[in-house]
């Protein structure tokens, strides 16, 4: 079973007094910025001047500034960039700026566990991953609730490297929920997994190719387009309220026996065979070799994929049929 903390477990005390650099303010950063500051803690803000996250937190308060003048003095500094830019923007910024005893915080393992990031042996390394979004994250705190959260310490320079991870969950309003023990592999492995075999890669497939079975057997596109995309919410909106016996309970007797005899007919010995070889892709780090190459080289297979479903005709009933739906709030991009 796995190791789990609460606020008894995790006093703030290891940030008092001390100040907590956040470098972006993006979707974790604002979030993790604001908790902190409203827990007590001392907070310096790093944006890009000039740009709307930038013009954001000042709008909350903070006075952003270029890295190297937040994380100067700083006792812990969280890294909320996105995976892909981390590595440039530590090297160049804030590894040189870098003093011993410091602690390197990251919401997410990659750059850390595959080493595009390696810090010197003098500094704490540390992970606190709030299993939610950022909005999540403040809406709950601001509630006197909050997110779960993942640790992990992955370097103990100072001997109290947990007990720091431990605060800064408890101060983002994590020791509320809960923060469950992990490590950087686990964490960075199977959010990846899920990520690409599950809530992303595999369930849109399994829409898309629904979707298009339908379409091609004469069905029309508009029904097919409820059937397999608008009601997936209703289905996940059960699991994540009570999980598959919650979710089978809802439905009618008829969705529940095609659920429990044609569902392993979808999900084949095959299927599961390719899940392993894509954990194996992740585990090897061949992913990220391959994201990294992809990023560098100017994203071409990425956009053209991108560009191809955002101009599919699921995509494209989908966004005719939104409008005729007030209630959904549509997000179109």
């Amino acid at each position: 079973m796995a190791t789990i903390y609460y606020e008894q477990d995790a006093p703030i005390d290891a940030l008092k007094g001390k100040t907590v650099a956040v470098v972006g303010y993006g979707s974790q950063g604002h979030a993790h910025s604001q908790n902190l500051r409203d827990s007590g803690i001392e907070v310096a803000v790093a944006e890009l001047e000039g740009t709307a996250n930038f013009k954001l937190a000042q709008e909350h308060g903070f006075s952003p500034s270029d890295i190297k003048t937040a994380i100067d003095g700083a006792s812990l500094i969280i890294v909320t960039l996105p995976d892909e830019v981390q590595a440039t923007i530590y090297e160049s910024h804030i590894g040189p700026n870098l003093v011993a005893g410091q602690t390197l915080g990251f919401c997410h393992g990659f750059n850390i566990h595959f080493k595009y990031i390696v810090p010197p042996n003098n500094i704490n390394v540390v992970m606190i991953a709030p299993k939610g979004p950022g909005h999540l994250v403040r809406s709950e705190y601001v509630k006197g609730g909050g997110v779960p959260c993942l640790i992990a310490v992955e370097q103990d320079a100072t001997g109290d490297a947990k007990q720091i991870a431990l605060a800064w969950a408890n101060g983002i309003g994590g020791a509320r929920a809960g923060i469950i023990e992990t490590t950087y592999k686990e964490e960075t492995e199977t959010d990846l997994f899920g990520e690409q075999v599950v809530l992303c890669g595999g369930l849109t497939a399994l829409i898309k190719g629904g979707f298009e079975t339908l379409v091609d057997a004469g069905y029309q596109p508009e029904i097919a387009y409820f059937e397999c995309m608008h009601e997936v919410k209703l289905i996940v909106d059960l699991m994540y309220q009570g999980g598959l016996s919650y979710m089978r309970y809802s439905i009618s007797n008829t969705a529940e026996y095609g659920d429990l005899s044609r569902g392993p007919r979808i999900i084949t010995d095959e299927t599961r065979a390719e899940m392993k070889k894509i954990l194996g892709e992740i585990t090897s780090g061949d992913f990220a070799k391959e994201w990294v190459a992809e990023y560098k080289g100017g994203l071409k297979n990425f956009n053209e994929q991108y560009d191809k479903d955002h101009a599919s005709q699921l995509e494209d009933v989908g966004r005719s049929l939104r409008k005729m739906m007030k209630w959904v709030d549509a997000k179109e991009v």
